[in-house]
């Protein structure tokens, strides 16, 4: 990943496992369609975010540091998201 404003790139975070799932077309489709309501920048960002939110429904979340999904906004502008359920 190359910083556009400098020119050096940006380090990426540490992720030390791989996990592989197989999804149906239609799971597919609503992680595609939740990420893109949500501004998400990768499929990938939106199944952790998917990961994240279910496991706080459960009771389980860590502390995400006060990150929310409106932090992965493709435009960087803060609070600039689409509602998932709009």
């Amino acid at each position: 990943m190359t910083d556009k404003a400098n020119g050096k790139r940006r380090p990426r975070p540490a992720r030390g496992e791989r996990l592989q799932i197989m999804l149906s077309p239609d799971e597919l489709t609503v992680v595609d369609d939740f990420r893109f309501r949500t501004r998400m920048p990768s499929r990938a960002a939106a199944v952790r975010e998917l990961f994240r939110l279910g496991l706080a429904g459960a009771g389980l979340a860590r502390d995400s540091g006060g990150r929310k999904s409106a932090d992965f906004g493709v435009l960087g502008e803060p609070g600039a998201r689409a509602g998932f359920d709009s």
